[in-house]
């Protein structure tokens, strides 16, 4: 049959067939049953870049599927608290979280494997470790012990070391420094004389200005400056070696994950994708101008001495075959991890290294 046969046929169908056919929804909205869920965030709204990765996943979910999957977002304490999203999804009192694997730390080590351990992966690495190197699959075997699939749904990047009230240079100024760090850098920095405190992100300021601790880290010029830290510690510390690339995850309780069509699972893991994507390059553009504020109004920027890197490099080294070595969970995914991470240094320090060297070399020389 030519076109105009086609067409002359098809006409007589009438013209309220034709526009049924014009406007017909989409496939996925025709087979697909209306499903809502709600997502519970480890962080506040004010943290727009780290919280907006729910949101960018949330939209993503919902216009793939016609609005037929919607999944509500909610910011940290409005339905469970920070430190309580995988208990609330393992239970099944809401159905998702988004939010750093790593502040469940205190039930199993291994937990942090899922945001970043430190002198770990950097955010290139992490996700080819995750989607490639088989680290997800590893993720997910720990994760289906506590009723739960996971997927990547942001990054940071590598974060700042923290704020500091005084100046530390040597292994020897950081005893009994009481700073605000949790998981397993609080754990590795205790190595070395420092007292770690767990505060949440709302109550770091006071504590800094009242003088209850000494130093505190969160995450980068951003989201430090939201929060004001520069006015009450002058010192802002580089890099966060417990977090070079910390990834943030959507923890599903697996079984309302089971129970979705696979139409739908699909569009989660697609949409998870697209926000780790759009959380890293909102980071990548915002962190540059935040610093150069934060500089301008007086932060003075310090790198950690060598000294006091090798020494807690040394000691994450000695805790995690003290751990290894009990856990057997921990050292499966420490050893996969780590594998990929002598690799992947192996491979980093050819090119990535030294074209970012020499571009950085020709931006101190002002030609840039």
């Amino acid at each position: 049959m030519d076109r105009r046969s086609f067409i002359k046929k098809a006409g007589v169908a009438g013209a309220g067939a034709a526009a049924a056919t014009t406007l017909a929804a989409p496939a996925i909205a025709q087979t697909m049953p209306k499903v809502t869920w709600r997502l519970s965030s480890g962080f506040p709204k004010a943290l727009d870049t780290i919280y907006g990765a729910a949101e960018v996943f949330a939209q993503a979910v919902s216009e793939a599927t016609d609005g037929n999957f919607e999944i509500q977002a909610y910011a940290s304490g409005e339905i469970v608290g920070a430190l309580e999203g995988a208990d609330a999804v393992r239970d099944g009192t809401i159905e998702m979280a988004h939010t750093a694997s790593y502040y469940f730390f205190g039930k199993d080590p291994t937990w942090a494997f899922g945001t970043g351990v430190p002198f770990g992966l950097n955010q290139r690495m992490t996700n080819g470790w995750l989607y490639e190197g088989g680290g997800l699959d590893l993720l997910n075997e720990f994760y289906a012990g506590n009723n739960m699939i996971a997927f990547p749904a942001g990054n940071t990047g590598a974060q700042m070391g923290g704020w500091f009230r005084k100046e530390i240079n040597t292994v020897a100024d950081m005893q009994g420094l009481k700073m605000r760090i949790g998981g397993f850098g609080g754990r590795i920095i205790q190595e070395v004389g420092v007292v770690p405190q767990n505060i949440p992100g709302g109550d770091i300021y006071a504590a800094l200005e009242k003088g209850t601790i000494d130093a505190a880290e969160f995450v980068g010029p951003y989201d430090d400056s939201k929060l004001g830290f520069n006015k009450v510690a002058p010192y802002f510390y580089y890099p966060g070696w417990w977090e070079g690339g910390v990834t943030l995850m959507n923890l599903i309780n697996l079984d309302k994950w089971n129970e979705l069509p696979k139409a739908y699972q699909g569009v989660i893991k697609s949409a998870s994708a697209y926000a780790n994507s759009v959380m890293m390059a909102r980071y990548d553009t915002l962190n540059p101008p935040a610093l150069k504020k934060l500089v301008s109004e007086g932060t003075k920027l310090r790198p950690y001495s060598l000294e006091i890197l090798e020494a807690c490099f040394n000691a994450a080294n000695k805790v995690y075959a003290e751990i290894g070595a009990e856990n057997a969970a921990f050292k499966k995914l420490h050893d996969s991890y780590m594998g990929y991470r002598g690799d992947g240094y192996l491979w980093f320090q050819l090119a990535e290294y030294n074209m970012d060297t020499f571009m950085m070399i020709q931006q101190r020389g002002g030609k840039l």
